[in-house]
């Protein structure tokens, strides 16, 4: 009987990871993008990047907030971001409709305005993985920095940033 307690759990702990190879190895889990998400996966990624960001979301932008500074990360969002998150007034693109989980349309509608800026800027330097989201590193932090700024703004812009979305 003083065996009977460990040797549940070093079964437990060796099933477990032959239930999912299992579980994978007979297809339940499939990676295509129409597929339905499997038990807990949007509950595990969520809480997987809310503990990456961690403190990093508390981190503020350090430019000044300014039209220049918007329209620069207008230009920023445009040439890097808009293929997946979409411009004002236009329809998703072929990109965008075949990704999952679906791109937030970032500028028609919430985006990520009530966002804290350390958040978005992580996201923007780090990417997501097994989202299609992209690290955009390469950017210099200044232009990283801009176009968190104009996505925390995007609900308000001024004419000089929307023009530099058109």
């Amino acid at each position: 009987m003083k065996w009977f307690i460990p040797g549940l759990v070093v079964g437990a702990l060796l099933l477990a990871p032959l239930g999912a190879y299992v579980y994978v190895k007979l297809g339940f889990l499939s990676l295509a993008t129409t597929a339905k998400p499997f038990p807990l996966e949007k509950l595990l990624a969520k809480t997987a990047l809310r503990e990456s960001i961690g403190s990093a979301k508390n981190v503020p932008d350090p430019l000044p907030f300014n039209d220049d500074n918007l329209r620069a990360g207008a230009k920023v969002y445009h040439d890097y971001c808009a293929v997946c998150h979409g411009l004002p007034g236009q329809q998703d693109t072929a990109i965008a409709k075949g990704m999952f989980p679906d791109p937030p349309n970032l500028v028609n509608g919430k985006g990520v305005t009530d966002d804290p800026e350390g958040e978005t800027f992580w996201k923007v330097s780090h990417g997501i993985r097994l989202s299609g989201m992209p690290r955009f590193d390469m950017l210099p932090e200044q232009e990283r920095w801009q176009v968190t700024m104009f996505l925390k703004h995007a609900d308000q812009l001024p004419a000089g940033a929307q023009a530099e979305l058109r």
